[in-house]
């Protein structure tokens, strides 16, 4: 038997019309008794919307007087709850635009009882119909960077119907963003943080084609794959600078100082020299790499058994792509060089992967 009491409903709201009086008049009535309002700086004119929406007991209006984004407004609202209302077993994040129905919050309530660990995500439905093609698109391409990146397959990365158990408050508070860009970030941390997603259906709901979004199509779904997107290309980064070093540092051994060296060693050929240089040059470039990658793009400072696990892997995908390339020209004919870059490519998402996962992993909770 689940008590909606032990729950409360964060709201972050800009600009609110009367779709917000009325969701909030329907989700006291099915029970819930805890509903705080982030005004996340509407102005006086909404001011008298706020006003009726704090009547009573179950509904708290707090805010501050200018906009400052959607990641804001829900971490100034769970910093709230955390000084005053740490008792409660979880919060669910709710739009004020009514499309995350009250039915649809009593079932996110009763998955975080079920899974307090896990984070909670209201999914909607995006083959119906009256979805706007511009949201369908928009959220299957992003669902499937998420899953190519960070290994989770999530229908609806952009949902705002969420549930948080109380003991992650300030892990959310530390997560960056102030914007729309924030509860993509949440996700993302969610991942290094190893906690598990649990999904629930909603009812797919759009007022009026979903005109009264305060989302910014161009500018903020550029914030979002930003982030989607930018610790991929620290990781693409850094394997650029990594290979230069690589070439650098053979040339400056092979031309200069591996000949240099064993001058007077008259045996010494050709080919060692090529061989030593080459080596050399692999083994302090991959120790940049894995340096690099380390301290820059998965931001772990202590991962025991890192540097073997790197080695390891590093070893594994050199055997791959061999075996791939020679596979795909003995039994379809292709190009070595094409096989070569299909392959890496692959390879290439693959190691991201890897090395998020399990190099650099980080043992327990943050």
């Amino acid at each position: 038997m689940i008590e909606l009491g032990d729950f409360l409903i964060l709201i972050p709201s800009l600009q609110p019309d009367g779709q917000l009086l009325m969701y909030l008049e329907r989700l006291v009535k099915q029970g819930f008794s805890n509903i705080v309002i982030v005004d996340d700086g509407s102005g006086s004119r909404f001011k008298s919307v706020f006003d009726q929406a704090s009547i009573g007991s179950s509904c708290t209006e707090i805010g501050y007087e200018v906009n400052q984004g959607k990641g804001f407004a829900l971490k100034y609202g769970l910093e709230w709850i955390l000084k005053n209302k740490s008792n409660i077993l979880g919060v669910i994040t709710a739009d004020s635009d009514g499309q995350h129905t009250a039915e649809d919050c009593i079932r996110i309530a009763k998955k975080l009882q079920e899974y307090p660990d896990h984070l909670v995500l209201g999914t909607r439905d995006f083959g119906q119909k009256d979805v706007p093609i511009k949201s369908r698109i928009g959220n299957r391409l992003t669902s499937f960077f998420f899953m190519l990146l960070y290994g989770y397959w999530l229908p609806d990365t952009q949902t705002g119907l969420r549930g948080i158990s109380t003991e992650y408050i300030p892990k959310m508070l530390k997560v960056p963003g102030n914007r729309f860009e924030y509860e993509m970030n949440v996700l993302i941390h969610a991942t290094n943080w190893r906690m598990p997603f649990e999904i629930v259906p909603m009812a797919t709901i759009y007022h009026n084609a979903n005109e009264g979004t305060h989302f910014r199509p161009l500018h903020d779904s550029a914030r979002i794959y930003k982030l989607l997107f930018g610790n991929f290309f620290k990781f693409a980064s850094a394997g650029v600078l990594s290979t230069l070093l690589d070439h650098a540092l053979f040339n400056l051994l092979e031309r200069w100082l591996v000949p240099s060296f064993f001058a007077h060693l008259p045996s010494l050929s050709s080919v060692s020299t090529v061989l030593t240089a080459t080596v050399v040059a692999r083994i302090c470039s991959s120790l940049f790499n894995y340096r690099i990658n380390q301290r820059f793009v998965f931001q772990v400072q202590k991962s025991k058994g890192s540097l073997l696990r790197y080695f390891f892997l590093a070893t594994i995908v050199m055997l791959l792509s061999a075996f791939f390339v020679e596979s795909l020209h003995i039994s379809l004919g292709m190009d070595t060089g094409i096989a070569k870059i299909l392959v890496d490519t692959i390879l290439f998402f693959a190691n991201y992967r890897i090395m998020k996962s399990w190099v650099f992993k980080v043992i327990g909770k943050e």
